[in-house]
């Protein structure tokens, strides 16, 4: 041992009487100042700016500052390693073979062994002044975070630390063949880019799939960079630095024996064999460990998800990924096998294999059009061509193997995916019961954490699953229709937020040939146009009377299509409608204020302040009900009336006149909430004055007040409420000046002295 750290030592020591060393560390230093200072004088100009002029309780929600700020401070530090560590290592041993110096190692009373880890040993500790200059960053950010995140200084630092350790070794076995370093150098950059580069390669074949994504650098650090430090990729780099450093060893013992080709190479091929296996073991889910270093354990799924995986126990969980070949989406190519562990499997199912590691995963492959959905448009495309053939082009077209699809038939034995249009789903199958976890039309394609919790309670708790009825036969607003007065976005399966993918299950009715079925949980009336029919409105009425529930949404101009039938709740829709004239927008557009019964509905209308009602009618109620009303959303004042005449909104701003039976009042209310008693069960109805503020055109945020309100209505069962924990770290302590000298002394005084610490020592050596 103490050879090995006399060697070292002389290595460290040689390092800092060459220029390569010091440049190296200056540049480090340099772009990584550069990173971290200007942000943080942008961060701090911006919150500085922010906090006099705009609003004093600002922060930088939802972001982590720690976060935001040293994000990119690693990842810097990381894409430069690629140049800095061919420079650094290119000397090790090809400078001794250059020089003729190797023979007097040889003849010394060290090892082969010995010289090697000596020598590795010697740029590991050269590599803890670069993990130095990181460090004395995180001091600033100590200095210039509130309440910082120490677990991303950790985590991050010892991904950084582990990468370099991985590069050097590469570059210790590269010094070793050539006895030129140039050549080494340019050898070592070849050997980390293949690296990076060989977890793409051949990922469409089962048999190698998972030895070349074990062998990849891609992305190995990304975790750690984010606060998640997980076991097998330490055991990755530890295991890439014993290979690259026992072929050190190899080949320089090889070059003092006489021995025969094979058995040479077989020396190779056994550690290959030892660490592939060792690699294969440890990235095992089952062996597989997890750390989240965050203060918001924000690389962690909720406590909920957790008590849901849990709950499956020992029982088997089967997850089949279909994929569609003529599918519409352009996320389908995630599903695909070249994908699988980039996206499929790391990116998605790994947090939830971090709680749950005996998943089973299965993956159906095929090619289906339903004639009735957008696939028609490949029927556009290669006119007269039958399904098969279509596929047989498609699959030709991007180099895939039609054998490995099954046909329309085939695929239909094992789930019929007409419902879900043929997109790509995940289907989870646990206890003879199946539910669809659907993948979604945007960048992110996985569903979240939210849709995920969903799924698993449908799978444990099937008990509870609430079945909504959208009323159709009298014009009402339709769930397909996918026009402005549509509601298609509530039901769009692509859509992450839509009421299938919160948990709900959603069908129409029609009461003109239907009768109400015994498993609704809440009925929807949105916006008839026509008088509802005397069968129909019997049916809402006794529907109402024996204790259900139900939304209603109304518009001026209808009233007289839903009074009758709100009389018998004991609210009516006023005549007229709500007019708030502005400078910006036309007068039948209202902003109304939440009240806190609209924050106690649901979880997701926590801290809701404002909704946006375009075209209302105000509500009011009647002396004699059976219900509790209280208001949801209202309006306030001043400028906004009800208008009792005509209201023309492509002219000069309405002003108020009484004479024409316009009223002023402080409030009208919007949006009311419905409840009494009915034996053990609570009845609730929601009645709103506005039936297009959730139409397609107006669905992009007010979502939540959609998905909020059937949650109160079927008993908050769905969606799933999730912990989440807020960054703390929300602020910067150093004001814009303060940011602006540390960033003068960190990126020009200090790398100045370095340089001048450096050409002294440098000059001295040389006279010496």
């Amino acid at each position: 041992m103490r050879l090995i750290i006399r060697i070292a030592k002389n290595e460290l020591r040689y390092l800092f009487y060459s220029p390569i060393a010091w440049v190296v560390l200056l540049a480090f230093w340099v772009l990584i100042a550069l990173d971290y200072f200007n942000t943080l004088h942008d961060m701090a100009n911006v919150q500085e700016i922010m906090i006099k002029n705009s609003n004093p309780n600002w922060t930088w929600l939802p972001y982590t500052v720690t976060g935001k700020l040293f994000g990119g401070v690693y990842k810097t530090a990381v894409s430069y390693l690629y140049l800095f560590i061919p420079l650094l290592c290119m000397g090790l041993i090809s400078r001794e073979k250059n020089a003729g110096t190797i023979k007097l190692l040889y003849s010394s009373p060290a090892g082969v062994r010995q010289i090697v880890l000596g020598k590795y040993l010697g740029i590991m500790l050269y590599l803890l002044m670069l993990v130095g200059i990181v460090g004395v960053v995180m001091i600033m950010g100590v200095v210039d975070i509130h309440k910082e995140d120490y677990g991303l200084f950790i985590s991050g630092l010892i991904g950084f630390y582990l990468l370099s350790c991985a590069y050097s070794a590469i570059g210790l076995f590269m010094s070793s063949i050539s006895i030129h370093p140039v050549i080494s150098a340019i050898s070592t950059f070849m050997i980390i880019f293949l690296l990076d580069r060989i977890g793409m390669l051949w990922q469409q074949y089962d048999f190698i799939r998972d030895i070349t994504w074990f062998l990849s650098l891609q992305n190995r650090t990304q975790k750690m960079i984010s606060g998640l430090i997980v076991s097998r990729d330490i055991f990755y780099f530890l295991v890439i630095a014993s290979i690259f450093v026992s072929f050190t060893v190899i080949k320089l013992q090889s070059g003092r024996e006489s021995r025969p080709w094979y058995i040479k190479m077989g020396r190779y091929v056994l550690v290959m064999v030892v660490a592939l296996l060792t690699g294969y073991l440890t990235s095992k889910p089952v062996l597989t460990k997890y750390w989240d270093t965050t203060a918001t354990q924000g690389n962690t799924i909720p406590p909920e998800l957790q008590k849901m995986l849990s709950a499956i126990g020992d029982s088997s969980l089967e997850v089949t990924l279909c994929v569609n070949l003529l599918s519409s989406s352009s996320t389908t190519s995630l599903g695909l096998p070249e994908m699988r562990n980039p996206s499929y499997l790391t990116q998605f199912w790994d947090k939830y294999l971090r709680f749950k590691p005996d998943i089973q995963f299965r993956y159906e492959y095929f090619y289906d059009i339903d004639p009735q959905t957008s696939d028609s448009a490949w029927m556009k495309i290669y006119p007269g061509k039958t399904i098969q053939q279509i596929a047989l082009k498609v699959a030709e077209r991007k180099d895939w193997d039609i054998s490995h699809f099954k046909t329309p038939e085939e695929m239909r034995k094992i789930a019929d995916l007409k419902k879900e249009g043929n997109r790509m789903v995940m289907l989870l199958k646990y206890k003879g019961r199946t539910e669809v976890a659907r993948t979604m039309n945007d960048p992110i394609c996985w569903p979240g954490e939210d849709n995920m919790a969903s799924v698993f309670k449908r799978l444990l708790e099937p008990e509870k699953i609430s079945k909504i009825y959208f009323l159709t036969g009298e014009l009402e607003r339709d769930i397909r229709k996918i026009g402005d007065r549509g509601y298609s976005k509530h039901t769009d399966r692509s859509n992450r937020f839509s009421l299938q993918n919160m948990g709900f299950d959603i069908d129409t009715l029609n009461l003109n040939t239907q009768e109400i079925p015994g498993d609704m949980a809440t009925l929807v009336l949105a916006d008839p146009i026509v008088n509802l029919s005397n069968s129909v409105q019997a049916k809402i009425n006794s529907y109402i009377d024996t204790g259900g529930n139900m939304m209603i949404l109304g518009k001026p101009g209808k009233q007289s299509v839903l009074n009758p039938l709100l009389q018998q709740l004991g609210v009516q829709l006023m005549p007229g409608q709500l007019v708030q004239p502005t400078y910006n927008e036309t007068p039948e557009k209202v902003i109304c204020r939440a009240t806190p019964n609209a924050e106690n509905l649901s979880f997701l209308l926590e801290g809701a302040e404002f909704a946006g009602m375009p075209t209302v009618a105000a509500i009011e109620t009647m002396h004699q009900t059976k219900f509790t009303v209280k208001p949801l959303f209202y309006t306030s004042p001043p400028g906004t009336w009800l208008k009792g005449g005509e209201l023309i909104i492509d002219s000069t701003l309405p002003a108020f006149n009484d004479q024409a039976g316009d009223m002023m009042r402080d409030t009208f209310a919007t949006a009311v909430q419905l409840t009494r008693n009915m034996g053990k069960k609570e009845q609730r109805i929601i009645v709103y004055g506005s039936a297009d503020f959730i139409s397609n055109l107006r669905m992009e945020e007010p979502y939540i007040l959609v998905s909020g309100a059937h949650s109160w209505l079927t008993n908050n069962h769905f969606p799933v409420e999730l912990s989440m924990k807020l960054p703390v770290d929300i602020l910067l302590t150093v004001s814009e000046r303060g940011a602006y000298v540390q960033k003068i002394l960190f990126i020009w005084i200090l790398p100045g002295l370095l340089l001048l610490t450096g050409i002294i020592l440098l000059i001295r050596r040389k006279r010496k």
